[in-house]
């Protein structure tokens, strides 16, 4: 293993294209042959997907070649072009790669669509004017209503998993079958975008970032430094992909390096996690935090079955409660490792498990290779190490940052120096980061600013905390005060004596003027459909 120092000191964005890609950046890439082709005589497995009812299979890499080819001749008959956007409203079902790869190796785009997506979300992130001006919409039966009110929508082909016959759509397996198993892949450049995902709008209106081809590089090195990602192990990462950090890091990522990648059809629950845990033993696992956050609300029992089985576990979406990782430490034998990213950049900031470097509880990582971040002060200075400030990408030394602007918006997060992220955070002397908060997050209470991350992360350390978010309510007195939304575990009652206890939690461990002098208890709180709290809707609220 790697020290993280000589990681960066010898990173080099040539050496490794050379050692990544089969394709130049400058001469010609196909992502179909980079994350599928070169892995045909491969004995790993493509594709392990488990549907609900225990049903499992793999999919060889072969195989996906065979059926990429065939999906790019069915894309191309459409009357599909390099350079073309197509749409997949998908669930995590083994069609997905085909339809991906298949896009890819026409020299396509493809544009991941959630699955939780109304008819709204699908037509703004579609459309012609301020959308991507998909050419074409691949979709199953569960999801084909949807498009119905989405005006103007292109093309719709379907997967009828069910065998029903269709009427009106183009019939996905009924024109692949049509199609030869040899279709030429089409070269494009590095800077030529091949995936275009819509960020979650958690700040201000969703905005469509182009990922070019050679952010294969970011991809590869994440995989690699972060998830230390090996080609026996048994790989799950529960991010849906029609999300970046799923798109990038449960298909792009793994296919890249050769190895095995799990789709699991069903929805979420704690059951069907461990049951997949276990009987498929994976061992290395990225998921969110609030599903370690219910495995753990559901007692050490009943993650008894796994215990010693992880190798590597990794968290990502929003920033890991310190409670959490000692759970993790304590019942799993092994610590989650939090990382840090947007869609516009992938995952740059992380604790690594396959770099050698201490690791600081609270702290979300250090830079990855190939980037370097700054804290800066409001007029964009930096800031002296340990001081809150707004997080930025130095653009000149970050070669991996390939980020250069919104589909149809502005963007005014570059500058001609920077890429500022829009989150607060502090650098400490050492190079770690600490996340604050969204900049639009930070409290401000009787002169103090109060990251809500600091205080829901004392919350959670009560006992009957399940989940939990902490905003800033107006006040005349103190400009903002501390007001948290408390999800409790069952058999906990929200009364004012618990409110109380959690109260005085948060002043012994935090401090005297964090603590919540408002506590709402409440069943649920409102998410984006990745999993991110919709704090903005809790301020309104207040």
């Amino acid at each position: 293993m790697r020290e993280y120092r000589d990681a960066h000191a010898d990173f080099s964005i040539e050496a490794r294209a050379r050692r990544v890609l089969l394709g130049s950046r400058a001469a010609g890439l196909n992502a179909c042959i980079e994350c599928c082709d070169r892995w045909a005589d491969n004995t790993n497995p493509a594709l392990r997907w488990i549907a609900p009812d225990g049903r499992h299979g793999i999919v060889s890499f072969a195989q996906l070649q065979a059926d990429a080819a065939r999906f790019a001749g069915v894309l191309a008959a459409c009357g599909v072009r390099p350079g073309d956007v197509v749409a997949g409203l998908l669930p995590r079902i083994p069609e997905l790669l085909t339809v991906v790869l298949g896009t890819w190796r026409l020299g396509a785009v493809y544009q991941p669509l959630f699955t939780a997506f109304g008819p709204a979300a699908i037509q703004s992130r579609i459309s012609p004017t301020d959308g991507s001006s998909a050419k074409l919409i691949v979709t199953d039966s569960a999801n084909r209503a949807k498009l119905d009110d989405v005006a103007p929508c292109p093309p719709v082909l379907l997967i009828a998993r069910d065998g029903a016959a269709v009427t009106g759509d183009g019939d996905f397996y009924a024109e692949l079958a049509a199609q030869p198993a040899e279709f030429a892949p089409v070269m494009r450049l590095g800077n030529d975008p091949f995936i275009m995902i819509f960020t979650s709008g958690t700040t201000g209106r969703a905005k469509a970032v182009s990922m070019p081809l050679e952010g294969l590089l970011q991809f590869a090195t994440y995989m690699e430094d972060s998830i230390d990602l090996r080609p026996d192990d048994v790989f799950w990462n529960m991010a849906d992909p029609g999300w970046a950090y799923g798109m990038y890091a449960a298909i792009a990522g793994p296919l890249l390096l050769g190895c095995t990648t799990t789709l699991y059809e069903g929805s979420f629950t704690v059951e069907s996690t461990l049951r997949v845990i276990a009987q498929h033993g994976v061992n290395n696992l990225i998921a969110a935090p609030t599903v370690y956050r219910m495995m753990m609300a559901a007692g050490d029992a009943a993650v008894q079955p796994i215990q010693g089985q992880l190798r590597a576990i990794t968290s990502g979406g929003e920033p890991l409660n310190p409670e959490v990782i000692r759970w993790s430490e304590r019942m799993l034998g092994c610590p989650i490792r939090d990382n840090y990213g947007q869609t516009e950049f992938g995952v740059a900031v992380c604790n690594h498990h396959g770099l050698r470097h201490p690791i600081k509880p609270g702290s979300c990582g250090q830079a990855s290779p190939g980037f370097t971040f700054v804290v800066l002060d409001e007029a964009l200075r930096p800031v002296a190490p340990n001081q809150p400030g707004l997080l930025a990408i130095d653009r000149a030394r970050s070669p991996l940052f390939m980020f250069t602007g919104y589909w149809h918006a502005e963007t005014p997060s570059l500058t001609e120096s920077w890429y500022l992220t829009g989150d607060t955070m502090r650098m400490d002397e050492d190079g770690y980061l600490f996340f604050v908060g969204r900049s639009d997050d930070i409290i401000t209470s009787a002169g103090y600013r109060i990251g809500p991350f600091d205080v829901e992360s004392a919350l959670m350390e009560h006992p009957s905390v399940a989940e939990c978010a902490v905003i800033g309510k107006p006040d005349p007195e103190r400009t903002e005060i501390v007001r948290a939304f408390v999800v409790l575990r069952a058999g906990y009652d929200g009364s004012g004596q618990l409110a109380g206890e959690l109260q005085q939690l948060v002043r012994r461990r935090l401090s005297s003027h964090a603590y919540p002098r408002e506590i709402m208890f409440v069943p649920a709180l409102p998410k984006t459909p990745s999993g991110k709290v919709q704090r903005f809707l809790l301020r309104q609220q207040a």
